[in-house]
């Protein structure tokens, strides 16, 4: 499983990958880091020093990441047709109603407010490995 992880905060990158450690997929999941918009978008695309980069299965989106915020590179991705059928999960520190939907109309597969207990956000993880790791359906990798 390919996860790509955009997030800026170091803090928040150690705690995923601390929570994805506590999880049964994990001998298995390979996490890549981006941390800015920008940077997702050449990740994603292939581009520069990403150009063997893995498609991820699925990527983890926070919304408040510099360069290109998190909702300019959602729908950026989910307007190109190479990159639309992976599905995003929103993890930020919002929980305002009108960041919830306008990610949900900007074609978001899930929006979750990111806890800040440790054992909390490592109960979000496993109940996103369990959902999207082992009952959802993936698209093929190109």
């Amino acid at each position: 499983m390919n996860i790509l992880l955009i997030e800026d905060n170091p803090g928040d990158v150690r705690l995923t990958q601390e929570a994805l450690k506590e999880t049964d997929a994990y001998p298995m999941v390979d996490l890549a880091v981006v941390p800015d918009g920008e940077e997702a978008l050449k990740y994603l695309r292939r581009q520069g020093e990403y150009a063997e980069a893995t498609r991820p299965d699925i990527i983890f989106l926070d919304l408040n990441i510099p360069k290109k915020d998190g909702k300019v590179v959602l729908k950026e991705l989910k307007s190109d047709p190479d990159l639309q059928v992976i599905p995003v999960i929103v993890l930020t520190t919002s929980d305002t109603p009108g960041d919830i939907m306008e990610t949900y109309g900007l074609h978001a597969n899930s929006f979750i407010t990111k806890p800040v207990d440790m054992n909390h956000f490592i109960e979000v993880v496993r109940v996103i490995e369990q959902f999207w790791f082992r009952i959802a359906q993936l698209p093929p990798r190109k």
